[in-house]
């Protein structure tokens, strides 16, 4: 009950449980992208995560137990974009724990032991409506809670050189979802930092974003199609990157934060654009 009060306080005012040494530890440890970080960035990540876990519900699916190491791991990866950001409104920011208010919209993290299989249904051109199973790995839902496979979770620490990391997809399509009216779907563009690389107006900011990543898009969907066509060369990260812009964005933000310097050979257009959004300033 306590817990569930300190939760509608100010943070300035709360008194989270602090994380255990050695639970930190080994959390850092068992992340390469996490122990590449220096020390003021790990104490800033864990003052993030503990307010985190605060804020946020873990509920286990189809008789999974959320222990405190797994709710750990899901807050570290969660915060880690969050370290050198804006506030959600595109200003500087001074306290970090406002860095927090980018995933408020929702309380409830859903984890399952595997992938699930969602039913989905879309409409074509010709009205005809066309139904499939499609494999989750995670979810985001918009003002809604999100869900994550605790098999990928796990597995983060070594698919990083693959560029892959779920925790970081479904938290990015939160951002990206932020100021999204009812309705609406993400379409890669969350909202911008002032003054994003020199752009003295939020339309000038997001025509940049938009151009940027368009042309980065078009070019990693080409390089899809040569590989499935023609048998050339499949593109470093999942192809799954190729199906829409929100997408793409959601993708080459893992591999951005996991595998930096392989992300900046294959996309170095994406480099300053990324590093504005989430490292501006710096």
């Amino acid at each position: 009950m306590i817990h569930l009060l300190q939760r509608w306080l100010p943070r300035a005012l709360r008194r989270p449980t602090p994380i255990p040494d050695a639970l930190w530890r080994q959390t850092v440890a068992h992340h390469p992208f996490l122990a590449a970080l220096d020390g003021p960035e790990l104490q800033r990540l864990r003052l993030l995560c503990t307010h985190f876990l605060m804020e946020k519900e873990f509920h286990g699916a189809n008789g999974l137990a959320v222990t405190d190491t797994m709710a750990l791991a899901i807050a570290a990866q969660a915060c880690l974009p969050l370290l050198h950001m804006h506030g959600v409104s595109g200003e500087p920011v001074r306290d970090p724990l406002k860095l927090l208010d980018w995933y408020g919209d929702f309380v409830g993290i859903v984890v399952q032991p595997g992938a699930v299989v969602a039913r989905r249904k879309t409409t074509d051109g010709a009205g005809v409506v066309h139904h499939y199973d499609e494999v989750l790995a995670g979810e985001a839902m918009d003002r809604g809670p999100l869900m994550l496979s605790w098999e990928d979770v796990a597995h983060a620490g070594e698919r990083a050189q693959q560029g892959h990391n779920v925790v970081i997809h479904e938290f990015v399509h939160k951002m990206d979802m932020h100021d999204m009216q009812m309705g609406e779907a993400p379409d890669g563009a969350p909202p911008l930092p002032s003054g994003f690389l020199g752009a003295r107006q939020r339309s000038e900011a997001r025509a940049i974003w938009q151009r940027t990543m368009r042309d980065s898009f078009e070019r990693f969907r080409e390089a899809v199609a040569m590989a499935e066509r023609f048998g050339g060369e499949p593109p470093w990260l999942d192809d799954y990157a190729a199906k829409d812009a929100a997408e793409f964005f959601a993708v080459t933000c893992e591999a951005y934060f996991v595998n930096r310097p392989r992300f900046e050979t294959e996309f170095p257009e994406l480099m300053p654009l990324y590093d504005g959004f989430f490292r501006p300033g710096r």
